[in-house]
């Protein structure tokens, strides 16, 4: 049976697409296959895998890749607030920022925008989500938080799940104004994010090493922004400073190779998603949509 290819709205060209999955034969023989079920808990889910592919990604020679990865990719280079040949490291061009007027920054001041470039789904009312991936299984948020009042107060929140691939840009911002608290790390595996693992294992979700910060807002309460690391993620860098009030869009931080994924959380009640996506995550299906852009709206 042929694999099942990965498809998601694009709100740039208004039309689904199929996703160019990087890796995507290790990947369907890692997660869908027998086989590689070892390699998988032996090896790849495990911190030291995903450090020893980041060491490589560090080294002088790893620059050699950036060239053939536009090129296999599509890159839009003009974006870059570097040269693409000024970068040391596969790492370093990995990482990279961006020009500030390639992510304009949604205005409006009930507009809350992606925290980061990805694939985006959507989750209005977390309680209420019964088939996330997997008919049948409910996001655990108890697990991901490892705060039983903390889930609790958040139960019928709402939750943007943000995907990022490794094409994608990697620097994450923060989606609305407010003053961020410490963010506190927590200890899991580095399973893959990427929809063919999901699919097999939803919780990695809610098991995979990341990192949570509450933001104290003005007109939305706490929220909650989540930083999941994933295989190949060397680590996840924080460069706000906690207590410093921060403006709508400012940078929170960046991911070190791989892919990976941003979730931010919302107090009930306090926000409604754009229509585009409430209407494609009802479908299982995610929208990509880059940073800045306009994902949901503040209510009251």
């Amino acid at each position: 049976m042929p694999a099942e290819p990965i498809t998601f709205f694009n709100r740039l060209t208004r039309r689904i697409e199929t996703e160019a999955v990087y890796g995507e034969g290790f990947l369907r023989f890692t997660y869908e296959s027998t086989p590689g079920r070892l390699p998988l808990h032996a090896m790849v889910k495990r911190a030291a895998f995903s450090h020893w592919y980041g060491r490589r990604m560090d080294a002088p020679s790893s620059r050699a890749k950036i060239a053939p990865f536009l090129a296999t990719y599509g890159v839009d280079t003009t974006e870059f607030a570097d040269a693409p040949g000024s970068f040391r490291t596969f790492n370093e061009f990995f990482y990279r920022k961006l020009k500030p007027q390639a992510r304009p920054i949604a205005a409006g001041q009930n507009e809350i925008v992606f925290p980061a470039d990805g694939r985006h789904l959507v989750l209005p009312d977390i309680a209420a989500c019964d088939d996330f991936f997997i008919k049948g299984t409910r996001f655990e948020l108890t697990t991901l938080l490892r705060n039983t009042s903390l889930a609790a107060r958040f139960t019928h929140g709402s939750m943007l799940i943000s995907r990022l691939c490794p094409v994608d840009y990697h620097r994450f911002h923060f989606p609305c104004a407010g003053t961020p608290a410490v963010s506190h790390p927590i200890k899991g595996p580095l399973y893959s994010v990427n929809p063919i693992a999901l699919r097999k294992r939803p919780s990695i979700l809610w098991e995979n090493k990341r990192a949570i910060t509450p933001l104290h807002t003005p007109n939305l309460g706490e929220v909650l922004l989540l930083e999941v690391g994933a295989t190949c993620v060397g680590s996840i860098v924080q460069t706000f400073k906690s207590g410093d009030p921060i403006t709508k869009g400012a940078e929170k931080g960046y991911f070190r190779f791989g892919g990976s994924c941003v979730i931010t959380i919302f107090e009930p009640g306090r926000i409604r998603f754009a229509d585009d996506l409430i209407e494609h995550s009802r479908a299982g299906r995610e929208v990509y949509a880059r940073m800045g852009d306009v994902a949901a709206y503040a209510l009251g």
